[in-house]
């Protein structure tokens, strides 16, 4: 299915990294469990889409193939485990060491995209991650110092990170032949139901909860699932998911700031150092890739003009 690109995909990944930002916080802010807390999140987000699907898209559930429905499925359980670990290691560590780690997915998307989808990886653009994550690491390194406690909610951050790259690069196979809707709903439906179960079988509450709660849930499918998350599987289907990766590394940046207004969080020098040393290695990234993606369409252009040349002879 045809889908034409009426937004710059580049603003649309901005967008969705300032609204993914709210996370954090909003999950931070809540006293529920974290399978509660993502499922609900995860709820709430098919419940709004739901009218738009089954009036519009419903039929392309019959379009999807075998293939689609197992990575779909594959990367619907990875969603899920990533939002349980990840907002399980708010519990223990901060919002900037949690989402500086959750968002260090080059060191996989790098590894991901060259094994499974074979897509070449310029110097230059190892060296702007090299940039990049050693701004991320140097937001964290204070945190790490603190306690055990902080550093088991690093290693579930970590985890959590691993797991929404693995959602990203299986999503990017579906993406780029669904429509943005059926795939989010198909995905995010699976996601919810491995959640669902997951509360189920810890026994952990998910009724009796402060109202408060509720609208922190309500929050966090609008904001990051509905407007983040689903800029970003958009995105997927002209923009690499290293891309991306690069891109949603400027989380920390916004969450720490949210966390030092909201949460009382302070922020260290190590964190305003860190950010502006992200946003140089994301900067190098992005403009890379643009070069890279213009003499791809340059050379095709010019291939197409060379073979109707040859063919018109």
């Amino acid at each position: 299915m045809r889908e034409d690109k009426k937004v710059n995909p580049i603003i649309a990944l901005w967008v969705g990294v300032i609204a993914v930002s709210t996370s954090a916080v909003l999950v931070k802010a809540s006293s529920a469990e974290a399978g509660v807390i993502a499922f609900y999140r995860l709820f709430f987000t098919i419940v709004i889409m739901s009218p738009v699907f089954l009036f519009k898209y419903r039929h392309e559930l019959n379009l999807i193939t075998k293939k689609d429905w197992l990575f779909s499925v594959i990367s619907g359980i990875f969603l899920a485990f990533h939002f349980i670990l990840w907002f399980e290691s708010l519990n223990y560590t901060s919002v900037a060491s949690s989402t500086v780690l959750v968002t260090l997915q080059p060191l996989f998307a790098f590894a991901g995209t060259y094994l499974f989808f074979k897509e070449a990886i310029s110097l230059k653009a190892i060296v702007a991650g090299g940039i990049a994550i050693s701004g991320s690491i140097l937001i964290s390194w204070g945190d790490f110092r603190i306690s055990g406690l902080a550093l088991w909610g690093d290693i579930l951050a970590l985890l959590a990170c691993a797991l929404v790259t693995g959602y990203l690069l299986f999503g990017q196979h579906v993406r780029k032949r669904l429509s943005l809707t059926t795939y989010t709903f198909v995905v995010y439906s699976i996601s919810s139901v491995v959640l669902f179960f997951y509360v189920l079988i810890k026994g952990e509450n998910f009724i009796s909860l402060p109202k408060e709660d509720w609208v922190y849930f309500l929050l966090l499918a609008i904001v990051p699932t509905l407007l983040g998350h689903t800029l970003f599987n958009w995105s997927l289907k002209w923009i690499s998911t290293s891309t991306i990766s690069m891109a949603i590394l400027l989380e920390p940046v916004g969450a720490s700031l949210l966390a030092y207004y909201f949460l009382a969080e302070t922020v260290s020098y190590y964190q305003v150092l860190g950010g502006g040393i992200i946003i140089l290695g994301i900067a190098i990234f992005l403009i890379d890739e643009r070069t890279a993606r213009k003499k791809r369409e340059t050379s095709f252009t010019k291939g197409e003009k060379d073979d109707y040349s040859k063919g018109a002879v």
